[in-house]
């Protein structure tokens, strides 16, 4: 309120309140001169005096308040009228064929008024009028770049024109704008092979924009002549009594305010405005401006008040932009008040439209959502709020630590001048999932660094421009880098010469050659692999692979140990094939060698044994005896060695055949005898058979059955005591027939259980005689190749149970070893 006023309301208050006093002190000052009791009626006269004065200011208080309302109302209809005016001033703008740039703000991004799309190709993004590279010819776009910076630097207006990449003529005029600048291009009047039809249009499209207006608005040639009024137009000329031949437009202006607002007009290119009054109409605004080759004015009316406000500053000029942000906007005047918001700044806060009135205090915001619990939780409320409220002494774009909501929403608040004479323009953006998503890339990265960098290959990533862009110390180590280069995301080629150091010989050759598949471009490439012989003795299998992204990952795994290993294993593997192959020779030639000498020993033994016998004393027949054995376990042993080496070659075939199963038995006995005769007196082995009565058919190879019937025995009885009894049982069991061989020796041992698994027959040096050392191995080759199962075991109290167990059809069988 004005000191003015405020003398006015309160200056007849002591006026008034003097002779209410005075009067009230009469009776009191009569009384006491009669009575001399003046001191007596002093205190009524004040009270009196006083209750006069509160009624009187009680009075004035409650008028200046409804003053103050009526004030605030005028005040609000005055803002709300420049609001809606300057929104149409920027329509007005929007409409026109050309395009004016603002920068209003040290650092701010210019704003764009107008269509761009009369200066730019067709398709462009209206942003792109200031890449002027992309309109104008390099030459032209230097020009207006000088002078552009010459205008922002140093204050320079400029009017120039420019030739655009279509052959347009652009005329580019720039000026000082307040604290800014404004840079304005529009086509030339006079353009280049230029027809009627691109008049017409653009007359045609000043006309349409004209009638969309709702105020008064007209349009005049180059001439200066009148060519079109809208329909408010027409009606406030009508209402003033102007009138006008028939299809012509009337002019609202006297005849020298007309000629006056007309030399201001071609005297500037910029728009000129008027202040004009019509009689019963008020006072109105005329605004005209340049329009292709003619020019097109508005009639705004203004205010009653004689003296209207000043335009609204700061952002209050884009209030109908930032209702169509969904970013959350709320704009207070430098008093704390609300003067805009946008839809999206409600939703955010779940804040009624009916309590987000113009002129709220934004403390009174604040205090409310505290109380719904939409703030953060804050230990000292008010100091938190008074820390907030510093944002109406800043000069600069600010933003504040991000606000952690109960709801766990968090809030990202910038803070911005409103506008030289202060205010606070608040943006708020939800980067709650921004934030869930920055944590999980952040794992994500973590996770796949730490996975890199356990590999055991060493992992280098280049980028589309050569350099490393993702690696791990085994990358450092292999190559002899240092881990401080690797970290500066070094180009391949700075790669090459830090490997030529570490490695002088060939480190910049290998590297240069692994350059050629990393930035190869070819749309066709694809992944390599390959092999890297270095000049340290390393070796390195390498692996090239094209990203999804564009980018290139290599690894590199040193192969030396494993190389070396597998050199050695294959060095073995070859001595042993030749072992093998040697085995094989030695079997097939030193066999059959020993064939022959064996079957001249064998003859001549049994010749000494009979017709020489009669003339051979006691001891020499047993040393013919032993001749003749040992040559039986001679001969058997050959024929062991020559089955399992037809066995090894694969040659080994089954001739099965029904057998006579005691038939069997008794070819066993008598190869047993043959091994084992009565020598010097020692007691024969002392062999019990049981064969089951009425056995089925047996179809099997009877030679291999023979074989496996006089190993068992033969080994029964080389580990039995003399005399001791070895038993045979045959029996049938379903499709089965098993042979069961007892003794009643040492017991099994392990050495025993072992031969019949494997090719080793050792035992023991307590046996009466050594073995072949093939006998068990043969036995369980036979037994598989007829599909049967051999099992050894313990008997009690001491002995060996050796259990054949063979299918009674091995032809049907068709197991092959």
């Amino acid at each position: 309120m004005a000191p003015g006023r405020l003398r006015k309301h309160w200056g007849f208050a002591p006026l008034g309140a003097a002779p209410l006093t005075l009067m009230t002190a009469i009776p009191a000052s009569a009384q006491g001169f009669a009575s001399a009791n003046l001191v007596g009626a002093a205190p009524i006269a004040i009270a009196l005096g006083a209750g006069g004065f509160a009624l009187i200011a009680t009075v004035v208080v409650r008028g200046i308040i409804r003053d103050g309302r009526i004030a605030r109302r005028r005040d609000a209809e005055r803002i709300a009228g420049l609001r809606a005016l300057v929104d149409e001033y920027e329509a007005l703008l929007s409409g026109t064929r050309e395009v004016t740039i603002l920068w209003t703000e040290q650092g701010a991004e210019p704003r764009l008024l107008g269509q761009a799309s009369a200066i730019l190709p067709p398709g462009r993004h209206p942003e792109a009028v200031l890449n002027f590279d992309t309109w104008l010819p390099p030459a032209e776009a230097d020009r207006l770049t000088q002078v552009l910076a010459a205008l922002r630097m140093d204050g320079h207006s400029f009017d120039t024109g420019v030739t655009a990449l279509d052959g347009r003529l652009i005329r580019a005029n720039g000026w000082v704008l307040g604290g800014g600048v404004a840079m304005r291009l529009r086509p030339a009047y006079l353009q280049p092979a230029r027809s009627e039809a691109g008049a017409d249009d653009a007359l045609a499209i000043v006309r349409s924009m004209l009638a969309a207006l709702g105020k008064p608005a007209f349009a005049r040639d180059a001439d200066d002549r009148l060519i079109y009024a809208n329909a408010a137009y027409r009606d406030l000329a009508k209402t003033l009594g102007r009138s006008a031949p028939a299809g012509a437009a009337p002019e609202l202006l006297d005849p020298t305010a007309l000629r006056q607002h007309l030399e201001a007009c071609k005297a500037s290119d910029q728009p000129v405005s008027a202040t004009v009054t019509f009689p019963g109409k008020g006072r109105y605004e005329l605004v005209e401006f340049p329009v292709g080759e003619g020019r097109a004015g508005c009639f705004f009316p203004l205010a009653a008040e004689a003296a209207a406000p000043a335009a609204p500053t700061g952002y209050a000029h884009i209030g109908g932009i930032i209702d169509a942000l969904a970013t959350p906007i709320a704009i207070f005047n430098p008093r704390r008040e609300l003067t805009q918001f946008n839809q999206a700044y409600a939703a955010l806060w779940n804040l009624d439209k009916r309590f987000l009135t113009p002129g709220l205090d934004e403390r009174a915001i604040l205090d409310k959502l505290r109380t719904e619990g939409m703030l953060p939780n804050q230990v000292d409320y008010q100091t938190w709020r008074a820390k907030h409220l510093e944002s109406y002494s800043r000069k600069a774009p600010f933003e504040a630590e991000p606000w952690h909501l109960p709801d766990g929403r968090t809030i990202k608040v910038i803070t911005a001048p409103a506008g030289p004479e202060g205010g606070v323009v608040y943006v708020f953006e939800d980067i709650t999932e921004r934030l869930k998503l920055e944590s999980t890339n952040k794992t994500f990265s973590n996770v796949q660094r730490e996975t890199i960098n356990a590999l055991s290959e060493a992992v280098a990533v280049f980028g589309t421009n050569g350099r490393l862009t993702l690696s791990n110390p085994r990358l450092s180590a292999l190559w002899k880098l240092p881990t401080n280069e690797l970290g500066l995301n070094p180009h391949i080629d700075q790669i090459a010469e830090a490997a030529a150091r570490a490695i002088p010989e060939d480190g910049a050759s290998i590297w240069r050659d692994l350059k050629r598949a990393i930035v190869d471009l070819n749309p066709t490439r694809s992944d390599q692999t390959g092999r890297i012989n270095r000049s340290d003795g390393r070796l390195l299998d390498y692996a090239i692979t094209r990203l999804p992204d564009g980018q290139t990952m290599m690894t590199f795994l040193d192969v030396t140990e494993s190389a070396s290993y597998s050199k050695v294993l294959k060095e073995r593997n070859d001595a042993l094939v030749a072992a093998d192959r040697l085995k094989d020779a030695f079997v097939e030639n030193v066999s059959y060698e020993l064939r022959s000498p064996l079957t001249n020993i064998i003859g001549f033994a049994d010749l000494l044994a009979g017709t020489e016998g009669g003339t051979l004393n006691a001891r020499q027949r047993e040393y013919i005896d032993y001749i003749r054995a040992s040559s039986v376990t001679l001969g058997v042993l050959i024929d062991n060695i020559l089955d399992l080496a037809s066995v090894d070659a694969g040659i080994a075939e089954l001739r099965p055949e029904t057998l006579d199963v005691a038939s069997l038995v008794d070819k066993a006995k008598a190869g047993l005898s043959a091994t084992f005769p009565e020598v010097s007196g020692e007691a024969p082995i002392n062999l019990v058979v049981d064969i089951e009565p009425d056995l089925p058919a047996f179809v099997a190879d009877g030679t291999r059955i023979v074989q496996v019937l006089y190993n068992l025995l033969s080994n029964a009885a080389r580990f039995s005591p003399p005399g001791g009894e070895i038993r045979l049982t045959v029996s049938n069991r379903g499709e089965r027939m098993l042979f069961v061989i007892e003794d009643e020796g040492p017991g099994l041992t392990d050495e025993m259980k072992s031969a019949i698994l494997t090719r080793l027959d050792t035992p023991s040096a307590g046996g009466r005689q050594r073995g072949a050392g093939l006998g068990l191995s043969i036995v369980r080759t036979f037994v598989n190749l007829h599909g049967g199962t051999i099992a050894a075991e313990k008997r009690e109290p001491r002995g060996s149970r050796i259990i054949v167990n063979l299918p009674r059809d091995s032809a049907m069988a068709g197991i092959a070893e």
